[in-house]
C-alpha cells in the first residue's frame, strides 16, 4: 500500500487544484440558485485568484506522488465582524472516486495544523446547506455555527 501525505501545494499543483476543484462545484451551490456550471466554473477560477493573490495556504493530500485532494485558506482575512485575525477555508475538494474515505478529514487537520503553526488563532468557513457529507465532516471536527447566510428567490 503506497503511504498517504500532506505537502505545501507548489505552482506546478495548479492544473490539478483546479480539474479537482471544479469536479465538486455541484455540491458548491443550494440548489435554489440554480447556477449553471459553467458559471460556477467562471467564479470558482475567480476564487483562486483572489486566494492565491493573498497570503494564503494550499496543501496537497498525496498517495505517492498522485494528489488526492486539496485545500485552501486565506490567512489575511480577519473576521467581517469582530476584526480578529483568522484563517479562512476558502475550498476544499477530494477527487470523487477517494471521497468518504475520511480524505476531507486528513486535509482539514492538516490545514488547521499549519494554520495554527501560522499564529492564526481561528480558522472560518462557509459550508453550502444541503451539502450533508460537509456539514458532518466540520461538525465532526468541532466547527459550530457562528452566522448564516439566508437567501431567498425572487
Amino acid at each position: 500500500m503506497i503511504e498517504q501525505s500532506l505537502r505545501p501545494a507548489t505552482l506546478e499543483d495548479r492544473a490539478f487544484i483546479e480539474r479537482c476543484g471544479c469536479a465538486s462545484l455541484a455540491s458548491s451551490s443550494p440548489p435554489f440558485r440554480l447556477a449553471p456550471l459553467p458559471l460556477l466554473a467562471v467564479n470558482f477560477q475567480r476564487l483562486l485568484e483572489v486566494v492565491f493573490a493573498r497570503e494564503h495556504l494550499a496543501i496537497l493530500l498525496c498517495e505517492g506522488e498522485m494528489p488526492l485532494g486539496f485545500a485552501l485558506a486565506i490567512l489575511d482575512l480577519p473576521d467581517e465582524v469582530s476584526g480578529l485575525p483568522q484563517a479562512f477555508l476558502a475550498y476544499m475538494a477530494v477527487e470523487e472516486a477517494y471521497r468518504g474515505r475520511g480524505l476531507g478529514a486528513r486535509l482539514l487537520a492538516g490545514l488547521e495544523e499549519e494554520a495554527r503553526r501560522r499564529g492564526a488563532p481561528y480558522l472560518a468557513l462557509m459550508v453550502t446547506e444541503g451539502n450533508a457529507a460537509a456539514e458532518a465532516l466540520y461538525e465532526r471536527a468541532g466547527y459550530r455555527t457562528e452566522r448564516r447566510l439566508l437567501g431567498k428567490p425572487l
